[in-house]
């Protein structure tokens, strides 16, 4: 064998040796590439989804801040409104306040007024009751002398009525002594002369006060046949005034007259006149007018 030829195998060994340490690392190293492409590529997968995803939290939180804004400027428009609102409020308080102070400047003058007013009525009034407590007094005073005086015009009128029925005693007496004197005359063939009428004594006459257009309409209340007295429903309230004369009237039926003596506010008293003992008898409940 030949130097050169062993020059050749030793090249062709050691260019072995190298070519297989060079497969060798080539080898090992295409192994690390693949497992680094595989892990960028993961990677690269991994940052896009995360891309992706970081877009749609922006847009969302992109969107979400359009809420937000809307609302805030909704918020900011409803706080303005309200401020404008409350500004007109107050401006119209003010204004309220300002008036109510006017009002009570007013009323302040106004009650001090009516309190001096007021004062200068209880004073008046004071005045009144004095003057009206005297009235009073002397109403009374009235009122006891108007019942002395009817008390005795009472007594009066008994007496007259007691005279009255001795009169019609003494005048049957003489009409019972007239006929007997009559029959013993005629027996004995003489005529009795002709009786002489004898006048009655009447009461002083009264002028009775004329009420043809007064018109008053009333009942009769109470009668007292024995004192010829009789009280109606009606007194100086209604226009009745002392000595006016009633005519007493039952259905359609005259019955009497009436002459006032004494009147109160709700009633008066009167004497009766023109009465005909042998018809009907004034009672309570006849009708009493002074127009027939």
């Amino acid at each position: 064998m030949s130097t050169l030829t062993k020059v050749l195998i030793v090249l062709l060994t050691i260019s072995s040796i190298f070519l297989c340490g060079i497969v060798v690392t080539y080898v090992s190293n295409a192994h690390n590439y693949k497992q680094m492409y595989t892990n960028l590529r993961n990677a690269k997968l991994a940052a896009e989804e995360n891309e992706t995803n970081a877009k749609k939290q922006l847009n969302l939180a992109i969107e979400e801040a359009g809420k937000q804004e809307q609302l805030l400027k909704k918020n900011i428009n409803d706080l303005t409104i309200r401020v404008d609102q409350s500004q007109t409020a107050l401006t119209n308080a003010q204004r309220r306040a300002t008036e109510a102070e006017a009002q009570v400047s007013t009323w302040k003058d106004a009650t001090t007024k009516f309190v001096a007013t007021n004062e200068e009525l209880l004073k008046l009034l004071e005045t009144k009751l004095a003057a009206l407590k005297m009235v009073e007094a002397k109403n009374i005073q009235g009122d006891q002398e108007l019942q002395e005086t009817t008390a005795t015009l009472i007594e009066k009128m008994a007496i007259i009525s007691d005279l009255e029925t001795k009169s019609k005693q003494l005048l049957e007496e003489k009409t019972d002594l007239q006929s007997q004197l009559g029959s013993r005359l005629q027996r004995s063939g003489q005529t009795v002369a002709a009786p002489v009428t004898v006048t009655q004594l009447k009461e002083t006459a009264r002028v009775a006060t004329p009420a043809v257009d007064i018109g008053l309409n009333g009942l009769i209340t109470t009668v007292d046949m024995d004192n010829s007295l009789a009280e109606i429903s009606i007194g100086t309230a209604n226009g009745v005034r002392q000595n006016m004369k009633f005519h007493v009237t039952r259905a359609d039926k005259f019955i009497c007259d009436i002459v006032i003596l004494d009147v109160e506010p709700e009633n008066a008293i009167g004497t009766l006149e023109l009465m005909d003992v042998t018809k009907e008898q004034p009672k309570a409940g006849d009708n009493v007018s002074t127009n027939l």
